[in-house]
């Protein structure tokens, strides 16, 4: 019996914002709010946005640190005082 040995294609060193926008199931004004509040750093290369393997890795190890995370805001009722 022969064992056949996995090709795994490395990871891209960037990733178009659009596709991982669709991975991480998020909508692209989520990611305007991101990347104006300095949590998503892009890079620009011929006027499209993309991000680093690197700027990946630190949003997400920033999520895991819980630094985003924030107390739910609820509104109040009309007319409840």
């Amino acid at each position: 019996m022969e064992i056949q040995s996995l090709i795994v294609a490395p990871e891209p060193a960037v990733v178009s914002l659009h596709k991982w926008m669709e991975q991480v199931c998020v909508t692209a004004c989520t990611i305007w709010r991101w990347r104006k509040r300095g949590w998503l750093t892009t890079v620009n290369i011929a006027g499209r946005q993309y991000l680093t393997r690197s700027g990946i890795e630190e949003f997400n190890r920033r999520v895991a640190a819980g630094e985003f995370a924030q107390t739910p805001k609820v509104p109040k009722r009309k007319g409840v005082e």
